[in-house]
């Protein structure tokens, strides 16, 4: 059996979803049980808060109005612990913001152009959650988008055009469209769709499966 193709992994993210990190790093995970596997991963836009001001909320003072300020407490502490053991930092800290996601998004669509989605992905991901950087705002998405490596006046003509943002709705809208009404999603070679932080391992049978499929 011969693998011909790169098997297509569409990830459905959103740069504030906790489990859309715990997502990535498991997707990791199970792609390193399968080295000789050819991929093609790239992650798609949704949006948890799509009504979110432009200039973001509190993060914490956001998240009790949703959760209740019992409630809330408890999903930061939870969410941290569930991050230690997948290796990652997620972390909360007074001031902080939760950002309206559309520009980081747009950053993350400019990376795939460039071939630079991975690392664009990680350091957003690494920013919000570990750093308690804002992601919404302008300098904070130029600077992670230099250090991975994109021109800056191409990050800056992005961060201004109208119609990169509206694809980056369409892109949503065609999301919600498919059925995906949480996040993360994985669409693994247009065969298969996962809902939530699968596994390691439930992703790597699912691999298998289109990689005998598809030989």
């Amino acid at each position: 059996m011969s693998q011909q193709q790169p098997i297509k992994i569409e990830v459905v993210s959103d740069y504030v979803c906790p489990w859309c990190y715990v997502g990535k790093r498991r997707l990791e995970k199970a792609l390193a049980q399968r080295p000789d596997l050819a991929v093609e991963v790239s992650f798609r836009p949704f949006q948890l808060n799509p009504d979110m001001p432009r200039e973001g909320k509190d993060r914490k003072a956001h998240m009790i109005s949703i959760f209740g300020a019992e409630r809330a407490e408890t999903i930061m502490g939870s969410m941290g612990e569930i991050g230690r053991e997948e290796g990652i930092t997620i972390a909360y800290k007074e001031g902080s913001r939760s950002p309206n996601t559309l520009s980081a998004h747009v950053i993350s669509q400019l990376a795939l152009e460039h071939g630079k989605q991975d690392a664009m992905s990680e350091a957003l991901f690494k920013a919000f959650f570990t750093d308690c950087d804002d992601i919404g705002d302008s300098d904070v998405l130029t600077r992670l988008a230099v250090e991975v490596g994109l021109d800056r006046a191409t990050v800056t003509a992005a961060l201004a055009n109208a119609d990169a943002e509206h694809a980056v709705i369409e892109g949503v809208e065609v999301a919600r469209q498919q059925g995906v009404t949480g996040v993360p999603f994985f669409i693994i070679d247009n065969r298969y769709g996962l809902s939530g932080a699968q596994p390691a391992d439930t992703l790597v049978e699912v691999l298998d499966k289109v990689t005998q499929e598809v030989a």
